[in-house]
């Protein structure tokens, strides 16, 4: 054998050898081993019937050439176990050009070259294989034969065979070296497409001693799709070819295997790999996934499972030994590709890729990782370009290492630089596309066996831990082609580990379009199974069942959202919610759903310390507020230059004088406005270099802010929370049918904050503030299914192949119901009209947050939106609540608002009511002395808002709103506008108020007001009814919509009811508390209801619609009222306190109240059958009233009134309606006026010095039975005692007429009507006054009632006089009638009826009212005038009517009576001459000038500079408040500032005041003018006329009076009246006439033994017809310094029957003028004559207020009016408190005189009966004739008027009845004539006496004057 030869050199060359192969060879028993062959006889006899078959392969080969040699001197190779010897020897193949061929001669195998070496020394082995050119087509088809001829069973039982047989181990090195070359192989697998794969160049190495492995790869590829089996050009440099599944361009991989040289070693093996890649690129497609799966099938089914089992058993007992392994990856270039059937192809790139894995951890680092998409693959071929260079990548990855730890099962990732994503819908769907085919291809390949290793990975994640680092991230998702959504953080962490996350961020941002919106600073987010400290929060709501649940934790120090000015963030969140629709419904199939719901979802805790939310403004705006501050700083900063400038320029003239020149004094002044220019420019540019620009519009902070929302089974699930949503929402109707709803959640909420603030702008004051608050109950969120009807559909465009996909949307809201409890510590709410604008630029900022709904029904507006929204009950419990209202239109102001301070308040919100319940103080807040005045204070008062809403249907029912799609509408309703809130929405509101206050502690409520508060509050409530204007809007602004419906006009009808047990009110003319008045009251009620009417104004231009309030109902009962008239002689620094030092008088007390009022609109509505509804508007019901008139009472009146009157004429003048021109339309004067209601109240008649006495009366007709009480004290000025007046029961009623023409002016006619029943009129009759003079005086309830039976077993009524005249009865001082009788007055009057009537006339005429007036016809000049149709004027008019009159005075009470007749009642204005000139000289100027432009001119300019003085005045106020507001309030240098500012303020004030005035009148006039003009009147009344502009009038049927003496009882006369009728005009020229007319009289001497009973009576019986029996004609003057002058005086008397006796006389003149000596002819001792006290009677102490009173009246008038005296006697005056100067004493004796310019008495016949004293003579039925007599300018007392008239009569009587005694013939009436023309000499005579004594009497500074009201009685002889 050759062996055996052991030859030592052997070589075998051939060329050119050509082989054949058949199939038959495979089917020979040659290839059977020996001992098979047996078995196998079968089979070949079965084939040998079979035809031969000539399938065959040819093989060619060019050269082959095998060489061997061995070296026996060498050593052999002895490392052998066991030992065997191997030579030395070496082998080598080489075969050149070798050629496989089919049978149809296609190539199957081509080898350019293949060399093999091997070499055998003694020390190793080694060994080489080089294959170069190597090519290789693989057609299954034809291959497949031959590999199922092939033996592999064989095979393998003869490899099985070997491995039993035991070969010698070897110790030697084996090195095997190998380098094949340009090798290509292409595959055809039957049907599937062919592949091709091959690389340039392979080397590779091993090792067998120590283990080691290298290999290098150049330029490998694997190519498939159709002709990829062709041969092709290189792959080029930096593309991808499309089809080239795999691309390699270099691959550098060593290895080493370190394992024990023994089996018994425990050391483990370690393994180590290097490995280097360049220029991977992987295409993954389904035609590689379908090669590979043919491939793997093919595989599959060749070989045969069952060997596998014995490896499988030695791997197991391997692996008890773990491997250890180290392996060292670097990938550079690698790019991976997917490519899609119809959605192109992804692109994965990686610049390098680092892998550093052993059996402890791995570690994986990315560099330079890109995403990116390739839509379409127009090209065969893609450039591989670097990360950085790629275009729109999806995905960008810069750094990124990611760690395992096997042992702890740790995964960690860290990526230090960025992070970018960027997704869009398109690109999504692309994605989606690729994976779902991955997966197909993946499911593909791994055949049956994909559902067995699912399970797998989940059991290995449970226990992972994960941790996470992200350097810069940046999420960019975009919802549409123009709109984003990104998320960036500049850092991130996540762990994970044990079943808690948590997830770290310094700062996240969310990112819409391009503007930064949410933004989280230090964001911590933790999750945990179960934490202790929520058992805590658990335990807080006892409704919770589940004891443990997973907890969600997000912390976060600062949260941020900030929305730019005028930017859609709600376009960008709706397409957003649309694309998470799309991706849901894309992802998870629907019926996962119910699998998610079982499980509990986790609670939720915020921790946020600061959260803001912001709306920023118009940079526009803010620049412009800037602007303007600045211009308004520089302009001040100029002036200051300007005026430094001047002072040099002074200098400088004083210097040089004249040789300064002018040109270089301009050239400085324009250098400096140059100059002002350059500053400005600068500081503009200037402007935001240091501070930043103010950018916000709405700043909402929160701060501390912690929130619990609590998830439990109790009420998790649908069931579940709609048994929750029934709980909270009892009172609206839930849906038979069910709700089907599509969100639905629970929570149990629990937060607490530390502030809670929301500011506008940068304005000073906080629109809300909260503090300390903490709130818990139960929230729930609901949304409804629409189903069909409410299901939108939105848009996702996709783009090809997929198109846009429609996402349905449900429309139903979000509805929240809640029961929530809450502590607050402070809540203040801020809020007022100058806002507004502001605030509605917020407003289009909240709508650009939430898309407008896809309904078309009209939008709901904010509170009907609310009610649909918000269901549930709502408690809060606050310590201190403050509302403060702005009431000026500077949003910058803080000084000026109405401020409601609430402590201790319970709110209680439920649906449709508001309950406050708290201590309520209402605060006046101003810069000026009347800061912080709380002016109402309202202890315990519970508070409640009912809201009633008028709906088409339940105004509950919110499931029945169903909202409809725009595509739906025809489906549902036709035929009107569609509206799916029909029956929801509200079409009017009802609101009712209740004020209960019965639950008061002892102090009740309290209201201080002074005038300026009530200015004030007419100033906040007109700043507050004002229009806003509109704010951005028209097309300029793209806001078209309509205008937003107020909630004051969605008011229909409000009610207001309260209920008090006792109310003080305080109410002070000025802030020193000069002039007040005081009301307390008992337990009151008060409701009042009203309606609103909504007016559309004319004309084509869109208004707004006119609100119209119309008060349909108001009831009022209070009892125990009590009027106190106040007053101090504080100055205006005094500190304001309600003080008891305040002089307080009475001026009215009552025990009931009851007031109703009624809207004349209503009248319709009421039945007519209920007879009690009588028609009326105003009704007060009085009972027990008590009412006391006095001077002091009448000064305070007064002066309360005047400045009222005067303020309100202010404020009329220096309005803008005041100029406001009056147009008359022709055609509206032949429309027919409707008759206006009344609206005045009862305070608008004190116009007149009488009303106030009865004005506290008002009645309706239909009173019924009870009857009312009513007593008024009438105290005078300069007598002791007072006269009280009482009435059982009254009636006032009043009547607005309608404006009509009078001449030439239009006024308002007001007509009152005043009924008493059981009047009684009660005088005192002590001449000494009781000490305690203040208290007042009131008579018993049964004085007053009428016809009552009397009680006859009473002691006291037997000692009283029953119902009689002069009877005495007994008063009390005490209201409640408690005390006993203090002292005893008397009737002067018994029972009685009397009628008041009183019309008035007002200027203050509605400009609208007016225009629809027709005037009066014009009259031709030449036209005489008819006296009957002339029309009556607008006279201010007041009558008093009685029908029976018993009096009975006795001098006192007579004196009294006229005291306060003079001084009380008939107090006139004097200053009405003086007023009435000046408006005649305005009516002149404006005359003269005609044009109506100069008027309104002079008028605009004194209405500015009374607006000037008002400013001023302002300033002044402000300035003193600051100075006394500041620290250094005390100290003398400021003092002496506040009193100079003082006396400042005081002269504004005056100067004010008189411009004021000026001004009335001017506007008056111009009005009138106007008016006159437009209705072409001319102005008829010529200077000289005078008109009449009051009358008073008092008429009495019958009027018996008895004259008593001073004890009251014993009467001296009794006098009988019949048709009395007093007149007294007052004219505008301050004259006065006086008529007093009487029908009958007579009277009665009631002296005992009296000669003569009838004492006086006319001789003919004149009682009926026009015929008067006495006639007095009076006409006055105004007073000449101090003087009362009268004009002209006559009196007419018919023939009387005097029948007289000395003695009665006597007593008479003693009645009247007591303490005079009648029987002395004149009076001639001065000081005697005009002395103050003359009697004995006792004067009572002046009161020490009366002078003071003076001092404070609203005018001289008042104060004159005071001291008249003329009318009153000096016996009864009061002694003055001070020593009388000279001056006094000349005012005293000027007030006692009168002027008469004029006297005539005409001659009455006489019958005379005289009995004389005892030695006197005694005549008897003498017919005399009384001369007439005249006197002319005379200055006379009435006293020295008696005695002329006596002495003159005298003597022409005395000759009359000497001559009658005599029987003579009475002399003729020339005779007597004649006489009387001596006594006219006479008195000429004694005429310069008379004017010797005027000049001693009048004294130059006084100016009183008086009245005359004594002359009816002072003729009487």
């Amino acid at each position: 054998t050759l062996p055996d030869m052991r030859p030592g050199c052997l070589s075998l060359n051939v060329r050119t050898l050509i082989a054949e192969l058949h199939e038959g060879l495979f089917l020979s028993q040659l290839l059977l081993p020996p001992k098979s062959q047996t078995s196998q006889d079968n089979a070949v006899s079965g084939e040998q019937g079979r035809p031969f078959s000539k399938i065959h392969l040819n093989w060619t080969l060019k050269s082959m050439k095998m060489c061997y040699g061995r070296d026996d001197e060498q050593h052999p190779l002895k490392s052998f176990t066991p030992e065997l010897n191997f030579p030395h020897s070496s082998l080598e193949l080489l075969l050149e050009d070798g050629l496989l061929l089919s049978q149809s001669r296609q190539r199957i195998l081509c080898v350019n070259t293949l060399k093999t070496v091997l070499q055998i020394t003694s020390m190793d082995i080694s060994g080489s294989f080089i294959v170069n050119t190597c090519i290789i087509h693989y057609r299954h088809q034809e291959f497949s034969h031959w590999l199922n001829l092939f033996p592999w069973q064989r095979l393998v039982h003869r490899k099985e065979a070997h491995r039993k047989r035991r070969l010698p181990h070897l110790d030697a090195p084996v090195m095997i070296s190998s380098s094949v070359s340009n090798v290509n192989v292409s595959v055809q697998l039957g049907d599937t497409t062919p592949f091709a794969l091959g690389f340039i160049s392979a080397h590779a190495d091993t090792q067998n001693l120590h283990q080691r492995a290298s290999l290098s790869l150049d330029n490998f590829w694997w190519r498939v799709g159709q002709g990829s089996h062709i041969q092709q050009a290189p792959h080029p440099p930096g593309k991808h070819v499309w089809g080239e599944a795999l691309i390699l361009d270099t691959l550098n991989l060593q290895g080493s295997l370190n394992r024990a040289q023994s089996d018994s070693s425990s050391q483990s093996p370690s393994l180590n790999m290097e490995s280097s890649l360049k220029g991977l690129q992987v295409e993954l497609s389904e035609t590689c996934a379908l090669c590979l799966s043919r491939l793997l099938s093919l595989l599959r089914v060749a070989g045969d499972p069952q060997p596998q089992l014995p490896d499988s058993n030695h791997s197991s007992s391997s692996s008890q030994l773990h491997l250890l392994f180290k392996l060292d990856c670097v990938l550079e270039d690698v790019n991976v590709f997917t490519v899609s059937n119809v959605a192109g192809a992804v692109s994965l790139r990686m610049d390098s890729v680092g892998i550093l894995s052993s059996a402890e951890n791995a570690r994986v680092s990315l560099r330079g990782t890109s995403l990116s998409l390739v839509k379409a693959l127009t090209e065969n071929m893609e450039t591989c370009c670097p990360t950085s260079q790629t275009v729109n990548p999806v995905l960008k990855l810069t750094a990124v290492t990611v760690w395992y730890h096997v042992t702890t099962h740790g995964l960690q990732v860290q990526c230090e630089e960025e992070f970018a994503v960027h997704w869009t819908p398109p690109d999504h769907m692309v994605l989606f596309q690729h994976l779902t085919e991955a997966q197909a291809c993946w499911r593909m390949l791994r055949g049956e066996k994909a559902e067995l290793g699912e399970p797998a990975p989940g059991g290995q994640s449970r226990g992972l831990s994960l941790r996470v680092e992200m350097g810069s991230t940046r999420l960019t998702a975009h919802v549409s082609e123009e709109n984003y959504i990104q998320l960036h953080t500049d850092a991130f962490s996540l762990s994970k580990h044990a079943g808690s996350v948590h997830v770290r961020s310094p700062l996240l941002v969310f990112n819409f379009d391009g503007n930064n919106i949410v933004s989280f600073t230090e964001l911590d987010v933790e999750t945990h199974d179960e934490l202790t400290e929520m058992q805590l929060h658990r335990d807080a709501f006892p409704f919770l069942t589940t004891p443990h649940n997973r907890v969600w934790v997000v912390a976060c120090p600062s949260l941020s959202v900030e929305f730019p000015y005028q930017y859609d963030f709600s376009n960008t969140f709706d397409m957003a919610i649309g694309v998470q629709k799309w991706l849901k419904s894309l992802h998870l199939p629907h019926g996962r759903a119910s699998s998610s719901e079982q499980r509990l979802p986790p609670d939720l805790v915020f921790k946020v310390s600061q959260f803001s939310f912001v709306f920023l403004d118009d940079v526009f705006e803010i620049k412009l507020r800037d602007n303007y501050e600045l211009m308004k700083d520089e302009s001040k900063e100029s002036a200051k230059r300007l005026q430094l400038l001047d002072k040099k320029v002074a200098e400088l003239r004083k210097q040089h004088g004249e040789l300064l020149p002018a040109r270089k004094i301009e050239e400085l002044y324009s250098s400096l406005e140059k100059k002002h220019i350059e500053i400005y420019i600068q500081r503009s540019r200037r402007l935001y270099a240091n501070t930043p620009m103010r950018k916000s519009l709405l700043t909402w902070t929160v701060s501390d802010l912690e929130l619990v929302a609590l998830a439990d089974q109790s009420f998790h699930g649908p069931e579940k929370v709609r048994e929750q949503l029934r709980d909270i929402d009892r009172i609206s109707p839930f849906p038979r049918d069910g709700l089907p709803l599509v969100v639905q959640w629970c929570r149990a909420v629990k937060f607490t904050l530390g502030a809670f603030l929301v500011r506008i702008r940068d304005y000073p004051r906080y629109l809300f503030e909260i503090r300390d608050w903490e709130l818990s109950g139960r929230l729930i969120g609901t949304e409804q299914d629409g189903q069909a009807r409410a299901h939108r559909k939105q848009t996702v465009p996709l783009g090809a192949p997929w198109g846009d996909v429609t996402v349905h949307r449900n429309m139903p809201p979000l509805k929240f119901y809640y029961d929530f409890k809450s502590d607050i510590s402070l809540y203040t709410i801020v809020w007022g009209p100058c806002w507004d604008p502001a605030w509605t630029l917020i407003g289009h900022s909240v709508d650009l947050l939430t898309k407008p709904s896809a309904d078309l029904s009209p939008p709901l507006a904010w509170w009907d939106k609310s009610r649909l929204l918000l269901h549930g009950r709502w408690v809060m419990n606050i310590d201190h609540a403050n509302l403060h209202q702005l009431a000026t239109e500077d949003p910058y102001n803080t000084t000026e608002n109405l401020h409601w301070e609430w402590t201790k308040l319970n709110f209680d919100w439920n649906p449709g009511q508001f309950v406050f319940k708290g201590n309520l103080d209402v605060n006046v807040r101003t810069a000026s002395k009347y800061d912080d005045i709380c002016f109402m204070h309202l202890p315990n008062l519970c508070m409640t808002l009912d809201l009633q809403w008028l709906c088409h249907g339940n105004p509950h029912d919110h499931h029945a709103v169903m909202v409809c799609c725009a595509e739906n509408i025809a489906d549902v309703i036709s035929g009107q506008p569609h509206d799916s809130y029909r029956a929801f929405r509200s079409e009017n509101l009802n609101l009712s108020i209740t004020m209960d206050l019965s639950q008061s502690c002892s102090t009740g409520p309290r209201i201080l007001l002074y005038s300026s508060t009530l200015r004030w509050m007419q100033n906040f409530w007109a700043t507050w009814t004002s229009v806003s204007r509109p704010i951005c809007r028209g097309k300029l602004f793209h806001s078209l919509r309509p205008v937003r419906k107020k909630l004051g006009q969605h008011y229909k009808q409000m009610s207001y009811t309260a209920a008090f047990p006792q109310l003080q009110v305080h109410y002070w003319a000025s802030f020193a508390q000069q002039r007040g008045v005081q009301v307390e009251c008992n337990k009151g009620h008060v409701f009042t209801r009203g309606t609103q009417r909504l007016i559309p104004q004319a004309g084509t231009v869109m208004r707004r619609l006119i609100s119209e309030w119309n008060v349909t109902q108001m009831v009022s009962e209070l009892s125990q009222v009590t009027v106190h008239l106040m007053a101090s002689t504080w100055d205006e620094t005094a500190d304001h306190q309600i003080n008891a030092q305040v002089k307080k008088t009475h001026l009215l007390s009552l025990s009931s109240l009851s007031y109703q009022r009624q809207s004349n609109r209503m009248e319709e509505e009421v039945s007519p059958t209920d007879e009690t509804n009588a028609s009326y508007t105003h009704k007060l019901r009085l009972v027990d009233l008590r009412a006391s008139w006095t001077t002091i009472n009448r000064n305070i009146a007064f002066g309360l009134y005047d400045g009222y009157k005067k303020a309100s004429v202010l404020k009329r003048n220096l309005s803008t309606e005041a100029l406001k021109g009056l147009k008359i339309d022709a055609h509206l004067q032949t429309k027919k006026l409707k008759r206006s209601p009344s609206y005045h109240s009862t305070t608008a008649a004190l116009v007149t010095p009488v009303v106030p006495a009865v004005n506290r009366v008002e009645k309706s007709q239909n009173e019924g039975e009870r009857s009312c009480r009513e007593r008024m004290m009438l105290r005078g000025t300069e007598t002791a005692g007072c006269v009280l007046v009482s009435a059982a029961k009254a009636q006032l009623l009043q009547c607005e007429h309608h404006p009509t023409w009078y001449n030439d002016t239009l006024k308002q006619k007001t007509t009152w009507t005043c009924l008493l029943d059981g009047m009684q009129y009660f005088a005192t009759m002590e001449l000494n006054p009781s000490e305690q003079q203040d208290k007042q005086l009131w008579l018993e309830v049964k004085n007053i009632e009428e016809h009552r039976e009397r009680n006859l077993d009473s002691v006291q009524e037997l000692m009283e006089s029953g119902q009689a005249v002069g009877g005495m009865v007994s008063t009390t001082t005490d209201f409640n009638h408690k005390t006993a009788a203090s002292q005893q007055v008397q009737r002067i009057i018994s029972r009685c009826s009397c009628r008041m009537h009183y019309i008035s006339y007002s200027h203050d005429i509605n400009p609208e009212l007016a225009t629809q007036i027709k005037p009066p016809d014009i009259r031709n000049s030449h036209e005489k005038e008819d006296l009957l149709k002339k029309q009556a004027g607008a006279v201010e008019t007041f009558t008093l009517i009685h029908h029976d009159l018993e009096i009975s005075t006795n001098p006192v009470q007579y004196a009294m009576i006229l005291d306060i007749v003079n001084n009380l009642l008939l107090h006139v204005e004097p200053r009405r001459k003086e007023h009435s000139e000046k408006k005649q000289r305005v009516r002149f100027q404006l005359e003269i000038s005609s044009n109506p432009e100069e008027q309104r001119s002079s008028i605009l300019h004194l209405q500015e500079a009374v607006r000037q003085h008002l400013t001023q005045i302002r300033r002044l106020e402000k300035q003193i408040y600051s100075n006394i507001r500041s620290d250094e309030a005390n100290s003398d240098e400021l003092n002496d500032i506040n009193m100079r500012l003082q006396n400042q303020l005081n002269q504004e004030k005056n100067d004010m005041q008189m411009k004021s005035e000026e001004l009335n009148i001017l506007i008056r006039c111009f009005k009138d003018f106007q008016l006159q003009r437009a209705n072409k009147l001319e102005l008829r009344k010529p200077p000289e006329d005078v008109g009449v502009v009051r009358r008073t009038e008092i008429y009495f049927a019958q009027a018996r009076w008895c004259l008593t003496e001073e004890d009251g009882q014993l009467g001296i006369a009794e006098l009988e009246l019949q048709r009395f009728m007093y007149s007294k005009l007052n004219k505008s020229d301050d004259t006065a006439e006086h008529l007093l007319e009487l029908g009958w009289f007579t009277m009665n001497n009631l002296l005992p033994n009296a000669a003569y009973k009838v004492v006086l009576r006319p001789q003919s019986n004149c009682q009926a017809g026009r015929q008067f029996a006495l006639r007095i004609f009076s006409k006055v003057r105004p007073p000449v310094g101090g003087i009362s002058v009268k004009e002209h005086f006559e009196v007419n008397v018919v023939p009387l029957t005097i029948q007289l006796m000395y003695q009665f006389f006597k007593r008479m003149m003693g009645f009247f003028f007591p303490g005079r000596n009648v029987d002395e002819e004149d009076v001639t001792d001065e000081e005697d004559k005009f002395r103050m006290v003359t009697t004995g009677i006792p004067v009572k102490p002046r009161p020490p207020s009366e002078d003071t009173m003076g001092a404070m009246g609203p005018s001289k008038s008042i104060t004159q009016g005071l001291n008249r005296t003329a009318g009153v006697r000096r016996s009864f005056r009061k002694a003055p408190e001070h020593p009388v100067d000279d001056i006094d004493k000349m005012k005293e004796r000027a007030a006692m005189n009168n002027s008469f310019i004029y006297i005539k008495i005409p001659q009455v016949p006489l019958c005379v009966s005289y009995k004389g004293e005892k030695s006197s003579v005694d005549w008897k039925d003498l017919n005399l004739v009384l001369p007439c007599l005249e006197y002319h300018n005379n200055t006379w007392t009435w006293l020295d008027f008696a005695m002329a008239v006596k002495r003159d009569s005298r003597k022409a009587l005395v000759a009359q009845m000497i001559k009658e005694k005599l029987r003579l013939k009475p002399a003729s009436v020339v005779d007597l004539r004649g006489k009387v023309s001596e006594g006219k000499s006479d008195h000429n005579q004694q005429q310069q006496e008379e004017d010797e004594k005027a000049r001693l009497l009048i004294g130059l500074s006084t100016t009183d004057k008086s009245s005359s009201k004594k002359s009816i009685f002072s003729r009487r002889k």
